[in-house]
């Protein structure tokens, strides 16, 4: 097992400023929900996935941010931008807290908007943010995935983007199991304590196929040398341009490190970890916590007893 990497402070001066956020899935597994609503948009408490993601790339000094999305992702633009009927109305009523956080959203960084016209994989739509990024190193950060915002994972990927140069790749690792539902990494080690180079992947392998038990999650720090691979990536497994495929060419050139990550990650893409990092989050807000805490200590001791009040109540 490696070490997960800790980084003290933060680097003052960041070679990368840019970060990308592809948002342009269908959100199937969340059907009928995100018929209408884009999957980013449903609600983490009392904010949506997608914002959580931004104010983490806004936290590490990204204050440059694309997303890419598709049709129906119309509300993603609406929350960024600025509500000005609204905020009328709450600066009215003199509502100086919901004002905040109303307009918190547009001034978390310069916030740009791309679609992709074709749902052609992951690495087709960090394909589609090239113009945009330029020549420069960049952040890539998937909406499924939350990083708690009392982590440091990206600050601690682009501190190694700065000393390593190359790509930058989050690694945790899982049980062997759950391998096949993540890209996976080969690693060895350098000599920096919770960073690896990554000298192969593989798109979700079978258990027994997989070279480790270090899953790629959703944060990547991409040399611009990424565009030009994904331009010669043929569509891989689903018939769709994988981003872990143009990082495998980039790996056997010794250019791609990884930072093992050990802290609480939430995985909103699927159904149960979605309601797990609801409850998680309640709990741990000021606001909300010491009441929904005590609410939640007595509906599981109701389960726990076999629900015999709440039978009893529903049988008066």
């Amino acid at each position: 097992m490696i070490v997960p990497h800790t980084t003290p402070t933060p680097t003052p001066t960041r070679t990368v400023r840019k970060a990308v956020v592809p948002a342009a899935g269908l959100g199937t597994r969340f059907l009928p929900a995100t018929k209408a609503t884009p999957k980013e948009m449903l609600p983490v408490v009392d904010k949506p996935a997608i914002q959580y993601v931004v104010e983490e790339a806004a936290a590490a000094g990204l204050d440059d941010v694309l997303m890419v999305t598709g049709r129906h992702k119309r509300a993603i633009e609406d929350h960024f931008d600025n509500a000005y009927e609204l905020e009328q109305a709450l600066a009215a009523k003199g509502d100086s807290v919901r004002l905040d956080a109303v307009r918190d959203p547009a001034r978390l960084a310069n916030i740009h908007h791309i679609r992709q016209g074709e749902p052609l994989g992951l690495g087709h739509a960090v394909l589609c943010a090239r113009r945009h990024v330029g020549d420069e190193p960049f952040a890539v950060l998937l909406g499924d995935d939350l990083i708690d915002p009392r982590e440091t994972l990206l600050s601690s990927m682009l501190d190694v983007r700065d000393r390593y140069a190359g790509s930058v790749v989050a690694l945790m690792e899982v049980p062997r199991e759950q391998i096949h539902l993540y890209g996976c990494a080969a690693v060895e080690p350098t000599g920096d304590e919770g960073v690896v180079r990554v000298t192969g992947l593989v798109e979700k392998p079978s258990p027994e196929n997989a070279p480790s038990a270090y899953a790629v999650i959703g944060r990547y720090v991409l040399d611009p040398a990424v565009f030009e691979t994904l331009e010669r990536t043929e569509p891989g497994r689903g018939g769709e341009i994988q981003l872990t495929d143009a990082l495998q060419k980039l790996a056997t050139g010794g250019t791609v490190h990884g930072v093992v990550f050990d802290g609480l990650r939430y995985d909103t893409g699927d159904k149960a970890d979605y309601l797990r990092t609801v409850v998680r989050l309640a709990c741990d807000r000021p606001d909300l916590g010491p009441e929904f805490v005590g609410w939640l200590k007595e509906f599981v001791a109701g389960l726990e007893g076999g629900g015999a009040a709440d039978s009893e109540r529903l049988a008066a």
